[in-house]
Order: C-alpha cells, then structure tokens, then sequence
C-alpha cells in the first residue's frame, strides 16, 4: 500500500469514529471539502513562489496554513465551533467580482453546498493533521493521489444513489477518443458528474495536440461542465484542480434543463457534447414546460437528449449514454427519436453488456454517436458482449479499457461480423423509428430458429431413434 493509500485510509478510519458522519458519500464528501481547501492552499504557496505580488481571495485567518497546519492547533470545540460558525459561514458569503476573481466564485461555490458532518473537534484535527502529510506540490504524491481520487469516485457507484454521478472510466474515455475532440474546439458536458468525460477530453487533446502554454490556456478555457448537485459538483472541481486545470471557472453549479430551450442561443452552441445524462429519473415540476410541447416529458434522459440536439453546431459531434428505455420508447420518444434522425446523422450505436453500471443501475445502457446537420441514412450497430468467463459486471470487476479494442480496431474499418451489424432508415421508419435492434449475426441466429424447422427437426431425430430401437430389437 503506498502512503497515499495508507493515509486515506487512515482518514476514512478516523471518520468512522465520529457520530456524524454517515454512509460513504458523506464520508467523501467530508474528506473533499477539506482536501479542496489544502490542495488550494498548496496552490497558492506555488504562486507566491512565482509571483511575490500575489493575493489570496481568503480572508487571512480562513486560509488552510493559518488555522490547520499547526498539529498541535485548534482542536475539541474550539475547532468544531470555527470550522461550523466561521469557516463554513464566511466562505459561503464571500463577497467579490467574478471577472476580477474566479477563485473567490468557485471557492463559494464549492462551500453553497457543502458541509461539516463531523461532530468531533478531536477527530477533525486528527483527519487534518492526516491530510497535511500529502504535499500537492510534489508530482509523486499529486499523481499518486490522482489515482487514489479515481478510486474513491468509482466507490461512489454502490454508495446508494450517489452511484449515478460516476461514469466508469474506460467507457467516458472511449466515448472521447471516438468523438476525438480538437483544441479550440467547445465542449461541453451538460450533467457532468464528478468530470469524468471532462478529464478524458483534458487528457486527450493535451495528448495529441498541446504544445505551448498558450494552447493549454487555450485547452482550458474551451471546456464547459454543468452539474446540478452539489456533492458531485464538489468532486468534480477538486477533480479538475487535481488534472491541472489551475482555476475551473467553466465548471458551473446549476441545471441546464431549468432555462427555456428557446432561450440558449447561437453564444450558447459548442462543437463536442460527451455526457451520461441522468436516467430512470424524473425532473422537476414544471421543468418540462421550458421544451416544445411535443417533446415534453418526466423523463430526464429524453429531455437532455432534446437539448443535445438543440445545443450542437452545425457538423457539431456527439457521444451520449442513453438507457434501452430511450431507443424502444413510444409517444413522446418516438417525436424525439424522429427529431434527432432527420437533424443529425446517428451513424454508430454501441449496445453495451448488461450490468456496466452495477451495482447503481441495472438497465441496459446503448453509446450513441451523431453529428448535427445531415439526416440519419443508416445506423450502424455493435453489440459489446461480456468477456469470456464474465457472468455479471461486480463491484470489483467492471468493465475494462481492453473490452473495447475490438470496438476501436472495427471503428475505421467497418464491416459486418458476429458483434456488428448495419440498419437502414426504412427499417427504422418502418417500426415506427424503434431503434432496440437485436444482434442478426453470431449467437443470436441460434435462439431465432424458426419453430417449423425446430418441429421437423424433432420429427427427424424421432424417427432416427424409432429406426435404431427397432434394430436394438433385432438383435435381442
């Protein structure tokens, strides 16, 4: 165990102890806040380094080294009543101009809706006396501690219902490479979770096309994320900050679903949009009201899918998760699957195996793929089995990068085969624009066999037997 590991556990141990802190989402949640204000502080030893001009948002007495540095500082009530009454109470109010400083605004924002769930002093200075053992300014504990974060995200997917902010790792990253998003370009995730596709979109284009400090300036400012809840919102901030994304002032707290779909205009158009929205959920009242009325439903998934559409540029490209429930739907489904084929071209569909999201969400899941502008001539199709000697997806065993090589290596080279098959519009139209289309090929030619046949064939085999008993007889 590294001592990044060792110390997190520590952490997580101490907080078990207090009467408080209940579940493993508060527990994360309780362990981010205070490791968002260290690693800013870590932050901000770095630029007084590189600029002795330099001032903090804070207030002096709020920051991290002047109230949680000192082992031997604030502890019992006396820590309890500050981090309660001064700390939470001040830095939910801090006062500022947003354009004059950003830190300030995502400070406050991360504070709107956080807490202290923890009731012991004693315990509290044991947990930050834990945390200032990681130094976020040296690159082995920082990577170190990326990995962990991950690792601690991924927990949240059996933490009841907190498990639908988490979007397995080498899905949200194969979803990027497929969409293959380019520097300058906007994108957007408009339920963003704890970031995950923001962070594989960071890491890819740094990867293929970031050379200077101007194109990572750049990089940084073309990606957007919007989450509604607070405690994803709070992960996926620290999780920004952790991949280098100095001040993440294009992460924003709110519901892009609340504002009228007329309302976003050509300002609000991005050229990417990679999400997992919400599903099985319903939205808020009234929140349907702000879509055209044929579109109007509960379900949040469809209506986000709306938004998609509406949000996109022309030659804009999409990679979405949607539910099973989305591509057979009737009514409502069926006008935004109409809308969405004849304004974009939804040339892929990647049904994946039942169970990547246990133990959260058990529904079957499908990858759709589309850019805005031309309309949908065909679709083509392919079913991602389940590895071999994998009964069901668990907890410890998820779905892995190495699962989606075939995927990738098909991708660019297309062809009909066991996994991957192609459907055309009047198909489509045909069953009333139904797009849960079987696997024809491989296995599944089997369990199709026409029941004529199965009949003559038992006839056939009866007859074979009738003929070998007779000869059994014979010889007796």
């Amino acid at each position: 165990m590294s001592h990044i590991q060792s110390v997190i556990k520590n952490i997580q141990d101490i907080m078990r102890k207090d009467a408080g802190v209940d579940g493993d989402a508060q527990r994360l949640s309780q362990l981010v806040w205070m490791l968002f204000l260290k690693i800013f502080d870590d932050q901000e030893r770095e630029r007084e380094l590189i600029n002795p001009k330099y001032r903090s948002p804070l207030p002096e007495d709020l920051r991290w080294r002047n109230w949680a540095t000192d082992p031997e500082g604030m502890t019992g009530d006396g820590l309890l009543e500050f981090v309660n009454n001064k700390l939470f109470k001040r830095l939910k109010d801090l006062s500022f101009d947003e354009s004059e400083d950003p830190r300030a605004f995502i400070v406050r924002e991360v504070f709107a809706d956080s807490y202290n769930y923890m009731k012991s002093g004693t315990l509290i200075r044991q947990v930050i006396n834990k945390i200032n053992e990681i130094d976020f300014n040296k690159a082995d504990d920082r990577h170190a501690f990326n990995d962990l974060y991950e690792h601690l995200l991924k927990e949240l997917q059996s933490a009841g219902n907190a498990g639908e902010y988490y979007t397995p790792r080498p899905l949200t990253r194969f979803v990027v490479e497929m969409v293959s998003p380019k520097l300058g370009e906007k994108v957007l995730d408009p339920a963003c979770g704890t970031g995950g596709f923001l962070i594989d979109t960071l890491e890819y284009i740094r990867q293929h096309e970031v050379k200077t400090a101007a194109d990572e300036k750049k990089l940084q400012s073309q990606i957007q994320g919007v989450e509604l809840k607070s405690l994803p919102y709070l992960l996926a901030t620290t999780n920004m900050i952790l991949h280098g994304v100095d001040t993440p002032k294009h992460l924003r707290h709110g519901d892009m679903l609340s504002q009228p779909l007329r309302e976003y205009g050509p300002k609000d158009r991005v050229d990417v949009i990679v999400a997992n929205p919400p599903f099985g959920a319903d939205v808020k009242d009234g929140i349907e009201k702000n879509f055209p009325a044929e579109f109007r439903t509960r379900e949040t998934a469809d209506l986000f899918l709306v938004l998609f559409i509406h949000l996109l540029k022309p030659n804009g490209r999409a990679g979405i998760v949607l539910p099973d429930g989305s591509l057979f739907g009737e009514g409502v489904k069926t006008a935004i699957k109409k809308k969405l084929l004849e304004e974009c071209n939804v040339h892929t569909i990647v049904r994946l195996p039942q169970g990547v999201f246990n133990p959260y969400a058990g529904v079957n899941t499908n990858l759709i793929f589309f850019t805005k502008g031309e309309p949908t001539k065909e679709i083509w199709y392919y079913q991602l089995p389940l590895p071999e000697g994998v009964k069901q997806y668990t907890k410890n065993r998820g779905i892995t990068h190495e699962e989606f090589l075939p995927v990738k290596k098909w991708w660019s080279n297309r062809k009909s085969n066991g996994n991957a098959w192609k459907i055309s519009i009047k198909q489509i139209q045909e069953r009333n624009y139904n797009l849960d289309f079987k696997n024809p090929n491989g296995k599944a030619k089997v369990e199709h066999t026409n029941p004529k046949e199965v009949l003559e064939n038992i006839a056939k085999a009866e007859i074979g037997i009738a003929k070998i008993l007779e000869e059994i007889k014979k010889e007796i």
